[in-house]
């Protein structure tokens, strides 16, 4: 991958001059800070442009030449009112509004906020409320495209919230907002990979550009600091996200997802269903174990979650070879339902989705599922060496699913806990 160009300034100067300030050392930090930030004013993005005047805000006499500078770059850019509104407090806002309209840049109707229209979609999906969304559609008022409401969520809402409003397919993921910005623009900003996922997988082109001539990989890179880029993840650790979101987009770029079988012992499966089906819920337990960040945005946007768990300890579905207490399976044939099913969907998604995405971690699978071609027999091998090396993979593919399950009623608990307790108010994420 290419190497991304150096922190710009707000990186360091978020990391350090605003924690200064936070802190109480405001008078001690600040002028170092104005006349760092005043050197290098001019070279600094529009978009990170709140970031500074937010804390020079904070320092107030402190930093008021860095603030009235900035104040004016902020008032005469073409950031929209909707984004300072959620970046800055209400003083600065009135500050900023004043001032364009003196300049007439925005007119005394509006004040450069969106239709009212337009505010009830975003305050719907500030809610969480995709169904509410929909029901407002039908007014005939706005679209989604016209209120940007796509841009609007990838910003500022959940996960969860974008890949509901995509299956709306009511939207242009290519669709461009006044700045020049596509969906996965502001989604390489905010450097989620399953957002970013799961756009690209409804038609998103990684390749366009902003007006500046940037493509989404670009803005990614930029935003990423050296170490989260260059740092060696342990396995089993989670990938930093920046890292893994530029990895996406530069995949996606190159147009050569790998087709055909996961690999070669999925296709020796053949027709055996449930040899299909064990393979891929191991497959992708290997995964979860390996590469837990990666696994996690295949899983999510393929709606795992959503299935019912092929039960590896269930005697019935296991080979006999693996427990010997369990009945033979040509005497008891194994039946695909319904569930089975809409597991086997999902969990092929997953990998589908692996392989186009992560195929750095789709070889090194490849390689090991397929180095134990057979599980069958490699659970009959005479070897002592390869039935431990079995036997110590079950295990782990086991103790994976206990601990997900465990993890899984954990959340779902405390996700109740917190709807009961807190009612109608949820907090931003």
């Amino acid at each position: 991958m290419e190497a991304p160009p150096s922190s710009h300034v707000t990186t360091s100067f978020s990391d350090s001059d605003s924690a200064s300030v936070a802190g109480g050392d405001a008078d001690a930090a600040a002028p170092d800070a104005e006349r760092r930030l005043l050197d290098v004013l001019d070279r600094v993005e529009v978009d990170n442009l709140p970031v500074i005047l937010s804390v020079a805000n904070l320092c107030d006499k402190s930093c008021i030449k860095l603030l009235e500078r900035c104040l004016d770059m902020v008032v005469r850019s073409n950031l929209d009112m909707i984004t300072l509104e959620k970046s800055l407090p209400p003083d600065v806002i009135k500050q900023i509004i004043e001032a364009r309209l003196s300049l007439g840049l925005i007119s005394p109707e509006d004040k450069g906020f969106p239709n009212k229209h337009v505010r009830r979609i975003q305050r719907a999906l500030d809610s969480d409320d995709v169904e509410l969304v929909r029901m407002l559609l039908t007014e005939g008022q706005t679209n989604l495209d016209d209120a940007f409401a796509l841009h609007y969520a990838v910003e500022h809402c959940d996960s969860k919230i974008t890949t509901e409003l995509l299956d709306l397919a009511l939207a242009d993921v290519n669709h461009r907002n006044p700045r020049g910005y596509t969906v996965l623009h502001i989604a390489a900003r905010r450097r989620e990979p399953k957002i970013i996922v799961s756009l690209l997988t409804k038609g998103a082109r990684p390749a366009d550009l902003t007006f500046d001539g940037r493509k989404a990989v670009q803005i990614s890179k930029r935003l990423t600091k050296h170490g989260d880029y260059f740092g060696v993840t342990e396995e089993g650790k989670p990938s930093p996200k920046d890292r893994l979101c530029i990895e996406i987009l530069e995949q996606a770029e190159r147009r050569d997802p790998q087709l055909g079988e996961a690999s070669v012992s999925l296709a020796m499966a053949g027709d055996s269903l449930r040899g299909r089906l064990l393979y891929l819920e191991n497959r992708v337990a290997l995964a979860r174990i390996m590469f837990p960040m990666e696994a996690r945005v295949a899983m999510d946007i393929a709606q795992v979650d959503g299935t019912l768990e092929f039960n590896l300890s269930s005697g019935a579905n296991l080979p006999p070879e693996i427990k010997q207490t369990a009945v033979d399976l040509n005497d008891s044939p194994f039946i695909m339902k319904e569930e089975h099913l809409a597991r086997m969907t999902a969990l092929s998604k997953t990998v589908e989705l692996g392989k186009r995405f992560f195929p750095r971690c789709s070889n090194v699978l490849d390689k090991i599922m397929d180095d134990e071609t057979d599980p069958v027999s490699l659970g009959r091998d005479p070897s002592a060496e390869k039935r431990k090396r079995f036997h110590d993979l079950q295990d782990v593919l086991r103790k994976a699913f206990d601990e997900d399950k465990e993890e899984y009623d954990r959340s779902a608990l405390s996700s109740s806990s917190s709807s009961t307790s807190i009612g109608a108010i949820r907090p931003r994420r």
